[in-house]
């Protein structure tokens, strides 16, 4: 286990892996704030607007996404078995899953934009009402597009090789910027804008990463698209799970995020932004969240268990690392670094106490609530995070904000709170589950 030449993966090896995600995510959390601080020129009802629809957009998503997820495991166990035709018929499987479900939920967020906006945020200002139906009209349009990227971006980082995605992603993020200057500033057009430059970027990355998967010598997409039920069913076995977890944990910020608006627009506003900056501390860990997809699950592939667990444990302390390299300086810089967004003095105020909150509590927690439990879905044990999850989530995250938030009258902060016991509870029963090894319980279901 200590020589390096018995390992799986070098040192080297895991850092060309991970940079790139790294990279990756810290250029889509820019393409948010890059939307967010833009349309912040067009006023405060716009980025509260904007702030609502992509907590819609990211439940929507997450479906798909989850069926991506299901995708790049299956893939990743294949690639550790050494077993390259099952990684081909894997891509073309999940590339009818993803492509499915994005094209169901754009339909459903076309047909029904008023409806959803007016039962989760019927209490919210006209002008910020208005912002968020302009701008869900056209992001919905992008779902399948972004589908096809995430279906495409997962399959090469389950074989290792996490640039492409990264490349398509800087490309991409220059359009939306590019986009955001000319429809924001110059036509005027605010959430539309935001919206259209979102838009087009995700066609963009739609094409480029088909482009890419053509040329690939490590993934072979077949053009028989039939439907496999064998390897489908291996698919939904980890992205239904996943699925239902991201749904029920999004409708669940859904409804503290409903919740939040109707404390008014300075705590919409103040946990729009928090959340916002907060993501760029996280980057590191949810890099190395994403990477233990393409590590443990080749570890699981290969029947390398002890492997698995030894890459768990180095890759979580670098997670840690990460967490309090960022959360120092953030903690420190916190008021400067919220004047970015020219806010209010009581949005400020409210602002810089939640973002130093957060710091202090990702470096306690976050990495062993999140990172790890991919390692989990990595090794099959799918069931098991989404079961902790769902119910952490119902309890702590949804119930607690509104005893805290609305019951107790904390507001904003109850929430927070009640967002970080959620953590708490996540990172005790994730790590428990690591240390008695029943998160290996499910490592033969994939490839036997």
């Amino acid at each position: 286990m200590t020589e390096e030449k018995k390992m799986l993966f070098s040192q080297d090896a895991l850092k060309k892996l991970l940079w790139p995600l790294i990279i990756e995510q810290f250029l889509a959390i820019a393409m948010g704030m890059a939307d967010t601080v833009m349309a912040a020129s067009c006023g405060e009802a716009v980025v509260s607007g904007i702030s609502l629809v992509d907590s819609i957009c990211v439940l929507l998503i997450g479906l798909f996404t989850a069926m991506a997820s299901g995708g790049a495991v299956v893939a990743a166990q294949y690639m550790g078995h050494g077993d390259k035709e099952m990684v081909g018929r894997a891509s073309n499987q999940l590339f009818i899953a993803v492509g499915g479900v994005a094209l169901l939920f754009m339909t459903i967020a076309l047909i029904w934009n008023k409806g959803l906006l007016a039962l989760l945020y019927g209490n919210v200002e006209a002008d910020v009402m208005n912002a968020a139906r302009i701008y869900f009209y056209i992001v919905a349009v992008s779902f399948p597009f972004l589908g096809i990227y995430n279906g495409g971006a997962a399959l090469f980082r389950a074989v290792g090789d996490s640039k492409v995605s990264m490349k398509v992603s800087l490309v991409a993020n220059l359009v939306n910027i590019a986009g955001n200057a000319i429809l924001i500033y110059g036509a005027g057009i605010g959430a539309a804008g935001a919206a259209l430059s979102t838009l087009f970027s995700r066609i963009l990355s739609a094409v480029m990463i088909i482009v890419l998967l053509g040329k690939s010598d490590k993934i072979i997409v077949s053009n028989h698209w039939r439907i496999d039920t064998k390897i489908l069913g291996k698919i939904l076995y980890i992205g239904v799970p996943n699925g239902l977890e991201n749904s029920i944990f999004q409708i669940g910020k859904l409804l503290t995020t409903s919740l939040i608006a109707g404390f008014g627009m300075a705590a919409t506003t103040a946990n729009a932004v928090t959340g916002s900056i907060a993501s760029f501390q996280q980057i590191p860990a949810n890099a190395i969240g994403v990477a233990m997809i393409t590590v443990i699950g080749q570890c699981i592939g290969a029947g390398e268990t002890e492997q698995a667990l030894y890459y768990l444990k180095k890759m979580m302390k670098a997670a840690y690392a990460c967490m309090v390299l960022l959360g120092i300086p953030m903690i420190i810089f916190a008021r400067p670094i919220c004047g970015i967004y020219h806010l209010s003095s009581e949005t400020m105020k409210i602002t810089v106490f939640l973002l130093c909150y957060s710091c202090v509590c990702c470096m306690l927690v976050h990495p062993l609530s999140f990172a790890q439990s991919n390692a989990l879905r990595a090794a099959g044990d799918v069931r098991f995070t989404m079961i902790v999850a769902i119910a952490s989530m119902w309890l702590c995250r949804v119930g607690m904000a509104y005893i805290l938030g609305q019951g107790l009258g904390l507001g904003v902060i109850g929430v927070w709170i009640a967002m970080t016991m959620d953590w708490v509870v996540r990172a005790f029963l994730f790590t428990n589950r690591v240390r008695t090894g029943k998160w290996l319980k499910y490592k033969d279901r994939l490839v036997k």
